[in-house]
């Protein structure tokens, strides 16, 4: 008798929900069982376009839900950490999308009732599954261009300015870092794999309270350095380069989503192209199902401790800029 699929459930049916679902319906080992959304109205569009069994007016009923497995959610900042307590209170196991939570402290508690619980949770970094990251990671192994000495990285656009919206207002923990800032902060130390020994940020905090450009300087261990800037106030380049002392790398637009890279070495380039399946989604979900399948608690590529690093440098950056949420 074939193993039964993975049951996912979706919290949050929004935009990027939509990708999300996009990317599933490519993975065999699972399919979309449920979502929970408080606009119903929203929920039965999704479950249409996705085929969806179930389709709840309110996140506990999702939660309930004995066929769900595994739920993902995608709500504003401020309310992964409840949701997903919620969750594997309920014994679901979890995907969170970026941040995973607001703070390190919440993250924390959530890795702790995980763990008690004997369950999987993760940050949907989808960009480190990405088949283009694992052709960069095979060039950085090799030594293809050296000791990596510098990263430079741009995430950039011009958001439309509601202080009522999630990207401006601090009750729902806006700002550029926390919504787009961590791809380059999470990449850059993923390039490294190295401890930040220390930084330099500066910012410009805008009339709502939160961020609305950051840039920064993250100094590692071993001596490489890395160069980042995010913001919602001009287009950037969205562009990441590594250098090393034989060669570099360059990610072009936009480095979060890559399907294509060069290497230069000796003035020699090369450039490889990978393409999505699909949306870009399925291979974070594929390898939460693996893990899921082999019993894992958190997945090799993208760790719990991986996922508090981050976290705790975002803490730290916002205590610098003085952005501070009013529930914190």
């Amino acid at each position: 008798m074939a193993e039964q699929k993975i049951r996912w459930g979706v919290l949050g049916p929004g935009k990027i929900s939509i990708r999300f679902g996009e990317g599933l319906s490519h993975v065999e080992d699972a399919v979309l069982q449920a979502v929970g959304s408080r606009s119903l109205t929203r929920g039965n569009q999704f479950a249409k376009k996705f085929q969806v069994a179930n389709v709840y007016s309110s996140y506990q009923d999702l939660v309930d839900d004995p066929e769900v497995v595994v739920i993902y959610i995608a709500t504003p900042h401020r309310f992964h950490f409840e949701q997903a307590k919620m969750c594997l209170e309920a014994g679901k196991h979890v995907l969170v999308e970026k941040p995973f939570t607001v703070n390190a402290a919440e993250a924390e508690q959530l890795f702790m009732l995980a763990k008690q619980n004997d369950l999987f949770v993760m940050e949907a970094m989808w960009t480190y599954f990405l088949p283009m990251y694992q052709q960069v990671r095979q060039w950085l192994d090799t030594g293809k261009i050296g000791e990596v000495k510098f990263i430079n990285s741009s995430f950039g656009f011009r958001a439309p300015r509601d202080p009522e919206g999630r990207l401006f207002n601090p009750e729902l923990a806006g700002g550029a870092l926390l919504d787009i800032g961590i791809y380059n902060l999470a990449v850059s130390q993923w390039v490294t794999q190295q401890e930040i020994r220390s930084f330099e940020v500066s910012g410009l905090v805008g009339e709502t309270g939160v961020d609305d450009l950051v840039a920064g300087i993250l100094n590692f261990e071993g001596g490489a350095i890395a160069q980042f800037n995010c913001s919602f106030l001009s287009i950037m380049p969205n562009e990441l380069s590594i250098y090393g002392t034989l060669g570099e790398i360059h990610i072009r637009p936009n480095f979060w989503q890559a399907t294509k890279a060069t290497l230069v070495r000796a003035d020699k380039e090369k450039t490889v192209r990978k393409p999505f399946k699909a949306s870009g989604f399925e291979y974070e979900i594929d390898e939460v199902c693996r893990c899921i399948r082999a019993g894992l608690l958190e997945s090799p590529v993208h760790p719990h401790r991986q996922i508090l690093t981050t976290m705790r440098l975002m803490d730290a950056i916002r205590e610098r800029l003085g952005v501070v949420y009013p529930f914190e």
